[in-house]
């Protein structure tokens, strides 16, 4: 006898403009919630924009004269997390889906399971596609895919971005960052941590292509087949009042500090194994590390270790640093010469030493 297969819902919106895009997060995942559409894999394309996380400041993240002069819209997601650059080289996918049917509500567990299941069907496009923990997926050491998600109650929106071709330089430019990070070595340096389709294939796959092998994938895993579908009559209602809301000013400017209240520090030291550099954007009310980034000429193996502590660090209390320094490198193999986790900490905290000085 055969067993009833579940069927989820496709829908491909497209390329639509940032503020559409952010509208139908809201809707999708509010509607899921409200038990009031289906579990859906979505997939999307942005016209070129900057997004804020919730949270954000758009003069303390981004480089605002750059988005002007290149017709970078800038808009706020719903979600938190950092800003990032968008644009019609990336193919969005998204997951809205129940609770009951993920059988977990552990983030790690459910990010593993998606993040696994989208990598095999980036493999069956022609390479060796990996999950990373905690949420990147990657071909050969460098990323092609990051991720992310976020419950409402009872319903998850899991999304990943898919680097068909990238511009890295003009992501980098895109944001406030310290014009070390923006020198020819460092951009190249940027380059070799990601990847795309279109480099690693020789060329650029069609949409259709790539939507196929995640959704078969994502089938797969799942145990359900996909229809292409439609926003349904609820769903189309509350896009109406979402986009009204969030394609306005008001929503973009929800948050506006201006960029002195996120003084970047620096600190610098010489170690046998190489100049360390650390810059941070520092955030004096809540004493919190917003961002690190590091540069210099240190010897570190596997390279993109100090990339991932800067993930790492990102948005954490500054009392807590030593110990979120300490767990990074317990949880990994890495050899950096004579350089320490505590060397490192040292740096970071002369640059927290100059912020205090400055304030």
């Amino acid at each position: 006898m055969n067993e009833t297969v579940n069927t989820w819902r496709l829908l491909d919106t497209g390329i639509r403009r940032a503020a559409e895009n952010i509208a139908l997060n809201r809707v999708l995942l509010e509607a899921r919630q409200q038990d009031e559409s289906p579990n859906t894999l979505r997939f999307l394309g942005f016209e070129p924009c900057a997004l804020l996380g919730f949270h954000q400041s758009a003069d303390q993240e981004l480089n605002l004269d750059y988005c002007k002069a290149h017709n970078i819209t800038v808009q706020r997601r719903i979600t938190g997390g950092g800003a990032i650059y968008f644009d019609t080289a990336q193919l969005g996918w998204e997951l809205y889906l129940h609770k009951r049917d993920l059988g977990t509500a552990d983030m790690s567990a459910i990010s593993r399971r998606i993040c696994e299941a989208v990598a095999r069907g980036i493999s069956t496009l022609g390479i060796t596609a990996v999950f990373r923990p905690r949420n990147d997926i990657e071909v050969d050491g460098r990323k092609i895919s990051g991720t992310g998600g976020a419950f409402d109650g009872d319903a998850l929106m899991y999304q990943g971005t898919l680097l068909i071709e990238f511009d890295v330089e003009k992501m980098l430019r895109v944001l406030n960052i310290p014009a070390e990070k923006l020198s020819g070595k460092a951009i190249a340096s940027a380059r070799e941590r990601v990847t795309n389709l279109a480099d690693l294939l020789g060329c650029v796959p069609s949409r259709e292509k790539v939507i196929a092998a995640i959704s078969s994938a994502l089938a797969d895993e799942f145990k359900v087949q996909f229809e292409s579908g439609d926003l349904n009559a609820v769903e189309d209602r509350l896009y109406t009042a979402a986009l009204a809301e969030i394609d306005h000013p008001d929503w973009v400017n929800m948050i506006a500090l201006p960029a002195h209240d996120r003084p970047v520090r620096t600190a610098a030291r010489k170690f046998g194994g190489g100049m360390l550099r650390v810059n941070i954007a520092y955030d004096r009310v809540q004493r919190r590390l917003k961002q690190v980034w590091f540069s210099g000429d240190v010897f570190v193996s596997p390279r993109r270790t100090l990339v991932d502590l800067e993930a790492a660090l990102r948005d954490s209390l500054e009392d807590k640093l030593a110990s979120v320094v300490t767990d990074f490198f317990q949880q990994r193999s890495v050899d950096m010469l004579t350089l320490t986790p505590d060397d490192i900490v040292s740096v970071i905290k002369e640059a927290l030493g100059n912020a205090e000085v400055a304030a």
